[in-house]
């Protein structure tokens, strides 16, 4: 009797599929959760509808890679599967790490200026170090997949497919990837947010909130590839007056004379504009309507064209051939100003125009695009570094540009390197003689660098040469916030170690003290050459220490946070020795567009008010306040657009038109931005005086 040794038979097409199959998607679904947990407190929720969408796009996507797989050799599945969960691992990592940094995500754009980011690499290890726990987690569970899904498929050699079962599962696949994709895609329409996100605006917290990780990193991916941003529909002409509102708002309006009030006692900023004119230039419109080929930037000329300037008023020109110093500091927040430990600062606060309503919104490139807001007068363009693009357009309204034309000794500072960001080309262009470390200005070298020696190093190179435009950017007050590897932390410890605070927010306030050191030099200086009686200081943050845990914050203002507004709120210094005695207080909401058109003013330089976003708070327009989210805030509400919730602040029923009269101008905030930035529009104007 024979007998046959029976073989082990090979594993059939449909069981290794499903292996292949249930391991990408099951990673898919882990670094979703993940990302979800890990962030969770930034708006974005583990369990919400958006996990649903997160988990039909991963199940789509796992659908694309099995069609790719399947292009190869059966036995090179699990390593093509291998090398694409390496470069997802990496992608995922990176990000997570960037948010926990920024407390956002990165454009894949930024890839380009990666090798910048190795300047930062002590903060960069200290977060992998935080984060080191989810890490290798992640890994060991990619590995463990990976190797039991290896080790079955060499007990189980697969026969190869005939070439035309091959093509049959990869069309399968194929067809199953876009018919998935495009009922996930139409399931968005049900959520104006998630559909928003997708297709019209970068706002990346949002994103991954309403779509998952996994397709706001495919969406940022594709349209840097392509060269593609997000549309943006331009909206729509429409009357000064939407249909169906009156010029007073019913029920919700406050009368006319009251919306630019000031504190009871203080001066009103309002009186009698009428007689003073109009902060416009003579641009020629109609005649470049007819010339213009271009449809998109025909109807920026219709548009702005339309646009009422703003009026000019008794503060136009008050400090015309005043010197100016600009400063951009870093992290600045008003929990930063103390009587105590930073009295220079509670100096300028204290006796200069106070804005009690002042925001300075964060945005996806951070330092950069906060810089772009305040000096541009512009809301930075999504998918790309707008302050970078903008160092080969015509900037003819920024500050250096203007003073510059009037004979201004106009300079700019750095005290880190000077081509991070690509200032070196930005900040030549707006019209500077711009000096940073390793370009002109010598300084130790400290992380981070001091804001003191900074003005120690600089000063003699102007004082002397009125009138003068200095603009400065510091970095003392850079993050992270620890008594370990932060030189300015440790340089000034000494002044807060008394504080009742965590070690984080005393760190946070000993970096600001060197900031208030180098404004108490500067000031000495300048009353020492006589000239501070004629030098007006400009100062707000580039964005709200996003290092400090929400935690810390809570500790320095001495109560709970609110994230979806309070968070950015700030100081602008605006300061000048004569205004202690004019005591004005400006109530209504502003922010950091603002800063450009009412230095404009003050200084008195010609300045066309309809062409920037921002607007002069002393003139009479209605203010607003815009976030990257599109979320607003006007006298009357605010409006927060991931939740479609809207909040009277008149004590009476929100006005419906008021309501969509902002909601179209945030629309077109956004929009002409970035056609301005795209079309380099400032160089398809032409002006007489």
């Amino acid at each position: 009797m024979m007998y046959r040794m029976r073989k082990s038979s090979p594993r059939k097409p449909s069981k290794h599929l499903f292996i292949i199959f249930t391991w990408n998607f099951s990673v898919f679904m882990y670094f979703e959760l993940l990302a979800r947990m890990i962030t969770d407190g930034s708006d974005i929720k583990v369990f919400s509808l958006g996990l649903l969408n997160a988990t039909q796009f991963s199940f789509t996507v796992t659908l694309l890679i099995l069609t790719v797989v399947y292009l190869f050799s059966e036995k090179y599945h699990y390593m093509v599967s291998a090398v694409w969960m390496i470069f997802l691992f990496t992608i995922f990592t990176s990000q997570l790490i960037y948010h926990d940094i920024f407390r956002t995500f990165y454009y894949f754009q930024s890839i380009d200026h990666a090798k910048q980011g190795f300047g930062f690499r002590d903060i960069i290890i200290s977060a992998i170090t935080r984060n080191l726990w989810w890490i290798l987690l992640s890994l060991v569970i990619i590995g463990l997949v990976f190797y039991s899904g290896v080790r079955k498929n060499k007990r189980y050699m697969v026969n190869h497919y005939r070439w035309k079962t091959k093509s049959l599962l990869i069309s399968c696949f194929l067809i199953g990837f876009l018919t998935f994709h495009f009922l996930t895609v139409g399931n968005l329409r049900t959520d104006e947010r998630a559909e928003d996100v997708y297709f019209n605006m970068h706002a990346p917290n949002l994103s991954v909130e309403k779509l998952g990780l996994l397709t706001t990193i495919r969406i940022d991916i594709q349209r840097y590839l392509t060269g593609w941003s997000p549309p943006l529909v331009a909206p729509p002409f429409e009357d000064d007056t939407l249909e169906g509102e009156a010029d007073e708002d019913p029920g919700d309006s406050v009368p006319s004379d009251e919306k630019k009030s000031t504190s009871p006692g203080k001066e009103d900023k309002n009186s009698v504009q009428e007689e003073f004119g109009e902060n416009k230039l003579n641009i020629p419109f109609d005649k470049l309507i007819d010339q213009t080929k271009n449809d998109e930037v025909k109807r920026m000329h219709e548009y702005f064209n339309r646009q009422k300037p703003s009026k000019k008023n008794k503060f136009t020109g008050k400090y015309e051939g005043y010197n100016l110093i600009w400063i951009t500091a870093e992290a600045f927040a008003p929990y930063a100003i103390d009587k105590e430990l930073t009295p220079s600062l509670y100096k300028l606060s204290e006796e200069g125009y106070q804005f009690t309503n002042f925001y300075n919104p964060i945005w996806s490139v951070s330092t950069s695009d906060g810089e772009y807001t305040i000096l541009h007068s512009l809301v930075p363009k999504s998918g790309v570094w707008s302050f970078s693009e903008s160092a080969h357009n015509d900037v003819p309204f920024v500050m250096g540009n203007q003073l510059k034309k009037e004979g201004y000794e106009t300079r700019a500072y750095h005290n880190h390197t000077y081509d991070y960001y690509d200032r070196d080309l930005s900040h030549p262009n707006m019209g500077y003689d711009y000096k940073g470390v390793g370009h002109g200005l010598s300084i130790s070298q400290l992380w981070p660098e001091s804001d003191l020696e900074m003005i120690e190093e600089t000063i003699d190179e102007y004082i002397d040469k009125e009138p003068f435009h200095t603009y400065y950017i510091t970095v003392s007050g850079h993050l992270e916030y620890n008594f370990i590897g932060n030189q300015m932390a440790m340089k000034n410890r000494e002044f807060v170690d008394h504080l009742d605070l965590s070690d984080q927010a005393k760190a946070y306030l000993a970096g600001q003290i060197e900031l208030d050191r180098a404004m108490e030099e500067l000031m000495y200086h300048l009353e020492k050459a006589d000239v501070l009686d004629q030098t007006l200081i400009v100062m707000t943050g580039d964005h709200y220490p996003y290092g400090l845990d929400y935690d810390a914050i809570e500790e320095l203002i001495g109560e709970p946070i609110d994230e979806k507004f309070g968070l950015y709120e700030n100081e602008w210094i605006l300061y000048s020795p004569d205004m202690k005695d004019e005591e004005v207080v400006v109530e209504e909401p502003t922010y950091t567009l603002d800063m450009l058109p009412t230095v404009s003013n003050l200084m008195g330089v010609d300045f066309d008010s309809r062409l920037l976003m921002g607007q002069d708070v002393f003139s009479d327009e209605e203010p607003i306040v815009v976030f990257e989210d599109k979320s607003f805030i006007t006298d009357k509400v605010k409006y927060y657009y991931p939740d479609n919730e809207a909040i009277s602040l008149t004590g009476e029923s929100i006005n419906q038109e008021h309501l969509k009269k902002m909601k179209r101008r945030t629309d077109e905030i956004f929009y002409y931005s970035a056609k301005i930035l795209e079309h380099d529009y400032y160089s398809e104007l032409e002006w007489e005086k």
